[in-house]
């Protein structure tokens, strides 16, 4: 069926077969906003280690947008994006709090916050803690600190103006694809063996797409998520930007005037994009644009409110303990494991208890039983969608990382064997001793389907 404006249903429309299509679609309360925030300058940024100084120039601004869905009767439910870096579980913890202050239908599960993930942004306090290999100077510190602050602030403002913002609209979902995603872990005899772009390697492509349009067939919200790194841009570029993520949800939202259009990152952490530069992000992000646009015109599956969402904090295990001799064993290695070392034994010596896990949010919603979301924290690598979905189902299920708390890389099986980066050297950035155990994907994935409802996986091909 072809209406003005394909796979909508619209004021107006005569024919009957359209009228039948709207009447079997569902009505949802649905609320947006938007929000700026953008760093003052100077400040640090974080992603590259190789930058020499603090930024003081703004490229490109960036945003923070909220999607709410459901009435409070229903139990409405919010998804915050934000152009950082990363947030972490006390940010998150503390946009839920607000939030539920106001509007008490919303629990923690019903609340997810997401980082685009991009590296021209401001380091955000609390996420990857040795970021820098080194201490910062204290008038560095204190600008990231009140930009934290004021982050907070604004993610709490943004959800709460979304809430306010509900009012009748249909929601339909349909999945595209993008392959601006190449692998970047070069593996030479079953071991990583550098950086280096992959064809052929883990990648997930896919681009799901969420629309909500009013009862005039005009667009309200766009939602779509896309397995990749915001790392267009390069540590040479020392300036403010929102990277692909930004850029495609700009042109997503001129497309559809007084639409907010939210960009989330999938299973992207073994990913890069392709091309690379500030020339290739209007390219990277006009793809996306361009593939969510292509989606919409088609036929798009309707869905109504969110009829299940669950939270868990889970434990992961690290992989063992590190003795104190192999720490000082470290003081004799590159910059960043020196740095990680010299903070583990200052630990020690101050008696402060040694970690053994890392606290991992996990978090799903469904939206009646044949679609649902799943909203993973940290850096998770492409292999954990592709299992999800392959045994859940490719065409109903929706996967989200860098959500609620980012802790750390979260590599598959695979990654922990073949070793490198992901599995084992991010950890000196991120504030670990030791990489995270062999079981670790078997934990996430367990945790996965007890955050759905039952029933959801019955009768899905393995």
């Amino acid at each position: 069926m072809r209406t003005r404006r394909a796979g909508f249903c619209g004021a107006g429309l005569v024919v009957m077969l359209a009228a039948a299509v709207c009447a079997a679609e569902p009505t949802v309360a649905v609320g947006v906003a938007r929000i700026d925030i953008t760093p003052e300058m100077p400040i640090r940024l974080s992603g590259y280690q190789s930058r020499p100084a603090e930024a003081t120039r703004v490229e490109a601004p960036m945003t923070a947008r909220a999607l709410a869905i459901g009435s409070d009767a229903e139990g409405p439910v919010v998804i915050v994006t934000a152009e950082v870096i990363a947030v972490s579980e006390a940010i998150s913890e503390a946009v839920a709090a607000a939030v539920r202050v106001k509007h008490p239908a919303v629990t923690r599960e019903r609340i997810a916050v997401c980082a685009t993930h991009q590296h021209t942004g401001p380091a955000i306090a609390g996420t990857i803690p040795f970021m820098f290999s080194r201490d910062l100077p204290a008038d560095e510190t204190a600008r990231i600190e009140r930009y934290t602050a004021r982050l907070q602030e604004k993610l709490i403002a943004v959800a709460l103006a979304a809430l306010a913002d509900r009012r009748p609209a249909r929601l339909a979902w349909g999945q595209g694809k993008a392959e601006f995603a190449v692998n970047r872990r070069l593996i030479v005899d079953g071991k990583h063996a550098g950086y280096k772009a992959t064809p052929g390697g883990p990648v997930d492509h896919a681009l799901p797409v969420l629309r909500a349009v009013d009862a005039g067939g005009g667009v309200r919200a766009v939602l779509v998520n896309y397995a990749c790194h915001c790392t267009t841009l390069k540590g040479g570029d020392n300036y403010v930007h929102p990277d692909w993520a930004g850029d495609a949800a700009k042109r997503i939202e001129g497309s559809h005037a007084g639409a907010v259009a939210l960009v989330a990152i999938g299973c992207g952490a073994d990913a890069d994009p392709q091309p690379r530069g500030l020339a290739a992000v209007a390219t990277n992000g006009g793809t996306v644009a361009e593939e969510v646009a292509r989606v919409m015109a088609g036929e798009m599956r309707a869905v109504g409110r969110v009829t299940h969402a669950a939270f868990r904090r889970i434990e992961l295990p690290l992989g063992r303990t590190v003795a104190r001799e192999e720490l000082e064993a470290r003081l004799k290695g590159k910059p960043q494991a020196v740095y990680a070392a010299t903070q583990f034994l200052r630990g020690l010596d101050a008696g402060k208890p040694w970690a053994t896990a890392v606290p991992y949010p996990v978090q799903a919603w469904a939206f009646g039983g044949e679609f649902a979301m799943v909203f993973l924290g940290g850096e998770v690598v492409a292999e954990y969608a592709l299992r999800l979905k392959r045994e859940l189902g490719v065409s109903r299920l929706w996967v989200n990382a860098y959500a609620n708390h980012v802790p750390c890389y979260i590599p598959s099986r695979q990654v922990l064997k073949e070793g490198g980066y992901e599995a084992d050297n991010a950890m000196d950035y991120y504030g670990w001793p030791t990489r995270l155990a062999e079981d670790t994907e078997d934990r996430i994935v367990r945790a996965v389907y007890e955050v759905l409802p039952a029933d959801f996986g019955k009768g899905t091909p393995q």
